[in-house]
């Protein structure tokens, strides 16, 4: 990112310590993935921090679950530190320049594209990750973001997703979508997403990068799912179950004058229909229906991404 680029964004202070990640970088089976293996059978649990390499907390959790030794009572464990490369540039004076080397790896998740002849870090990491990823039963992709918002998990279009993410109820919000028009993200990929898969992914975002609460908020997704599994001992945790929602609109700024008429958080519910939200240029962008939920506003955004997701709540 340019020095433009970086005065278009606030500062946020970084709360959370950078993580020493030196002794976990080899991995026990590919660099970075650690893999461990039950005597009792059971599902492949895979989870999955650092996608993007300033999204520390995800890397946290997995270095303090390695230093503790953590292992699963049945099946599989599999911890993935996704982007180190990206990571090692991670700078707290500094910490949005750190995201990818040269595209976004939660971006790329095509075997069209992971086929093709372009080349980049994060498509290498990719297609030395692929093969691993195939054998995966259930996967947890741990993310955070930048601007605060309330906590969510992201299902994509996969029921099976959407109802495991309600059974865990932490965070206690799970909403379908169809991801970004700019690329596959990692639990798109076809082993999840195909229809009559019996692979399961969810994505989690936890709260704002670098607060202390998003990585408790983690913590407790991802030790909700190692006990669904099994792969923790003591059967699922008594959470209250997840609400659902299902995204309508995805909004794209169309110019770089896209802004939102107000300060608006991630997972603020709007009750009226047709309540204006942004200017994008000289276009009005309006809640499509009653109780319209927001998801993850971004307040800066380019032409061309994602400026706010907009869903509707589902019944139980």
């Amino acid at each position: 990112m340019t020095a433009g680029g970086r005065a278009f964004l606030p500062h946020f202070p970084v709360e959370l310590p950078v993580p020493d990640l030196r002794p976990w970088a080899a991995g026990n089976l590919l660099p970075g993935v650690w893999s461990f293996s039950a005597e009792q059978p059971g599902p492949h649990v895979a989870l999955v921090g650092l996608i993007h390499g300033n999204e520390i907390a995800g890397g946290l959790l997995l270095a303090r679950w390695l230093e503790q030794g953590l292992r699963p009572a049945r099946g599989r464990l599999t911890l993935i530190l996704g982007n180190l490369a990206a990571f090692a540039r991670f700078d707290p004076a500094d910490p949005t320049l750190s995201r990818f080397v040269d595209e976004d790896l939660n971006r790329v998740w095509c075997d069209k594209v992971l086929d093709g002849p372009r080349d980049s870090a994060e498509l290498r990491r990719a297609r030395e990750l692929r093969p691993l990823l195939a054998e995966v039963d259930v996967l947890l992709d741990l993310h955070s973001m930048l601007w605060p918002s309330d906590p969510l998990m992201l299902a994509g279009g996969s029921a099976s997703a959407r109802a495991l993410g309600q059974r865990l109820g932490v965070p206690p919000l799970v909403v379908s979508d169809q991801g970004h028009s700019t690329g596959r993200r990692l639990i798109d990929h076809a082993s999840f997403s195909a229809e009559g898969s019996r692979r399961t992914a969810l994505l989690v975002e936890a709260g704002q990068h670098w607060e202390a609460a998003t990585l408790a908020t983690l913590d407790a997704c991802a030790t909700a799912l190692l006990r669904e599994t099994g792969l923790l001992p003591g059967g699922p945790i008594d959470h209250p179950r997840a609400r659902a929602a299902e995204v309508t609109r995805t909004v794209i700024a169309g110019t770089h004058g896209f802004s939102f008429v107000q300060n608006f958080r991630g997972g603020s519910v709007i009750p009226e229909r047709n309540t204006l939200l942004a200017l994008d240029g000289d276009a009005e962008i309006r809640t499509p229906h009653d109780d319209c939920l927001l998801v993850m506003p971004s307040p800066r955004t380019m032409r061309g991404h994602t400026a706010v997701r907009l869903a509707r709540f589902l019944e139980d």
